[in-house]
C-alpha cells in the first residue's frame, strides 16, 4: 500500500513538473514571439520614419521647385518695370507675403480721418486728456510695439473725444493686447455703439437698457472669443451671437469696425467675424464707448483710428481720374504694407481688372516727421510696394502701373496734430 502511495505521489510530482515545464516552455515561446514582434515593429517604425523623411524631402524639393517657378513667373510679369522699380519690387517681394487677398476681408477705411490716437503726446504713466473715464488708466510702453498703449483699469467706461456722436457711415480701427494671465471669466474689451446719453460715464455695462449695438473682444491664451448683441428702442435684445478668435501672437488683435447705415461689420485681424445687415437703426443718434471688466490680467488699447465717409473708388478713379486713399497702411517708417490694407488694394485691383485699358500712376505721400530727404525716399518705396502687391498678389500687368513719391511736399492737412499727420500719410492713384 505504501509502495502504491509512493508511486502515486511520484507520478503526481512528475506530472506537475511536466506541466510546469510545459507552461514555462509556452511562456518562453510567447516571450520569444513578443520579442520578435517588438523587433519587427521597431524595424517597421524605423522604416516608416525613413519613408516619412524621404517623403518630406521630396515634398520640400517639390515646394522649392514650385517656388522657383512662381518666382520666375513673377519676374516675367515685372520685366517691363524700370530698373529703379525693379530694385524696389525685389526688395519688398518677400515682405509682402502677409498681404493675402481673401473674400472675407473686404474692410475699406473711411475717406477722412477724424480721430487718430497713438498716445504720442501723453507722458508715460499719465492718463490721456483725450479720454474721459469713471475709472482710471495709464499710458505705457509695451516691448516690441512702436507706439504707446493705454493700460485700462480692470473695470471702467472710457469715452474718447470725437466719438460723442458718430454718423451713419464710419470706420473704427484699434489694437487690443492682453497679458497671458488675462482672465477667461467676466468679459473683455467692450465697444458700445449706444444711443447718445446725457451722462455717458454713468452707463452701466452690466444692466444697461439702452438702444445699442455691443461687441466684446475677449482675448485668452488658448482660444479667444468675440460676442455681438443689439437692443432696440423698446430695450429688447433682438440679436446675439458669439464667434471664436484664432489665438494670435503675443495676445494682440487688430479690430476693425465698419458701419454703413444699419449694417454693422466686425473684423478681427483679417477675419470677418460678424456682418449684420440690420443691427443699428436709422435716425438714432449714436455715440461710441469703450469699456473693460476683467477678473485678472491687464488689457491695453492702442492705435485708434476713426474715419468717416464711404469711399467711392470706382467713380473717383474712372470718372474723376483720381483716387486718394488713407486706407493703405504701412508699418512706421517702413514700406511694409499692413494686412488691413487688403480691402482697399482688392477694390483697386477689381477696378483695374474691369477696365483693362486704364493705366495709373501710384504716388506715395508721408507726414513731415523726420528728414525731408528720407521722407521723399520712403514715399517712393511705399508707392513701389503698392505696385508690387497689385502685380504679385492681384495679377495686374506691371506695364499699366507707374510709381512716384512726393514725401512731405504736398500736405492736405497741417502736420501739427496726430490727425493731420494721419491724413497726410496717403496713397494717390492718378489715371493716365
Amino acid at each position: 500500500m505504501k509502495k502504491k502511495i509512493v508511486l502515486y505521489l511520484c507520478s503526481m510530482i512528475t506530472g506537475i513538473c511536466f506541466s510546469q515545464g510545459t507552461i514555462l516552455e509556452r511562456q518562453a515561446e510567447k516571450t520569444k514571439e513578443k520579442i520578435k514582434q517588438r523587433t519587427e515593429n521597431k524595424i517597421e517604425s524605423e522604416i516608416d520614419k525613413g519613408l516619412d523623411k524621404t517623403e518630406e524631402e521630396i515634398n520640400q524639393a517639390g515646394k522649392k521647385s514650385s517656388n522657383k517657378k512662381e518666382a520666375e513667373a513673377a519676374t516675367s510679369t515685372t520685366e517691363q518695370v524700370s530698373e529703379t522699380d525693379k530694385v524696389a519690387t525685389n526688395a519688398s517681394a518677400k515682405k509682402q507675403d502677409g498681404i493675402v487677398a481673401t473674400s472675407k476681408f473686404d474692410f475699406v477705411s473711411g475717406e477722412k480721418v477724424l480721430v487718430y490716437e497713438d498716445f504720442a503726446s501723453t507722458e508715460i504713466g499719465d492718463f490721456p486728456v483725450q479720454f474721459n473715464t469713471n475709472s482710471s488708466g495709464e499710458v505705457v510702453r509695451i516691448e516690441g510695439e512702436a507706439n504707446k498703449y493705454l493700460k485700462l483699469a480692470s473695470q471702467g467706461i472710457y469715452l474718447l473725444d470725437g466719438l460723442e456722436k458718430v454718423p451713419e457711415n464710419f470706420t473704427l480701427e484699434f489694437d487690443v493686447i492682453a497679458t497671458e494671465n488675462y482672465s477667461e471669466n467676466m468679459s473683455g474689451l467692450k465697444l458700445y455703439l449706444v444711443k447718445q446719453l446725457d451722462s455717458p460715464l454713468t452707463f452701466d455695462q452690466h444692466f444697461n437698457s439702452s438702444t445699442q449695438v455691443g461687441i466684446d473682444i475677449h482675448p485668452t491664451l488658448n482660444q479667444g472669443y468675440a460676442s455681438i448683441w443689439a437692443m432696440d428702442e423698446s430695450d429688447t435684445e433682438f440679436l446675439r451671437n458669439e464667434a471664436k478668435m484664432e489665438a494670435p501672437m503675443h495676445m494682440k488683435y487688430h479690430v476693425s469696425i465698419w458701419r454703413q447705415n444699419t449694417r454693422y461689420r466686425v473684423y478681427i485681424d483679417e477675419n470677418k467675424v460678424f456682418d449684420v445687415p440690420r443691427a443699428a437703426f436709422k435716425g438714432v443718434s449714436y455715440q461710441l464707448l469703450f469699456a473693460n471688466y476683467s477678473f485678472e490680467g491687464d488689457l491695453f488699447l492702442g492705435n485708434i483710428r476713426y474715419a468717416v465717409g464711404a469711399p467711392d473708388t470706382r467713380s473717383k478713379l474712372i470718372t474723376e481720374g483720381k483716387l486718394v486713399t488713407r486706407g493703405i497702411l504701412f508699418d512706421s517708417n517702413s514700406d511694409q504694407l499692413k494686412p488691413e490694407s487688403v480691402g482697399v488694394l482688392k477694390e483697386i485691383a477689381t477696378i483695374l481688372t474691369e477696365n483693362p485699358t486704364v493705366k495709373v500712376k501710384i504716388v506715395g505721400h508721408t507726414d513731415a516727421d523726420g528728414e525731408e530727404k528720407a521722407n521723399l525716399e520712403l514715399s517712393k518705396k511705399r508707392a513701389a510696394a503698392v505696385k508690387n502687391a497689385l502685380v504679385v498678389t492681384f495679377k495686374i500687368d506691371a506695364s499699366r502701373l507707374e510709381t512716384d513719391g512726393k514725401g512731405e511736399a504736398e500736405p492736405t492737412d497741417p502736420n501739427t496734430t496726430a490727425v493731420g499727420k494721419a491724413n497726410n500719410r496717403r496713397v494717390e492713384f492718378i489715371k493716365l
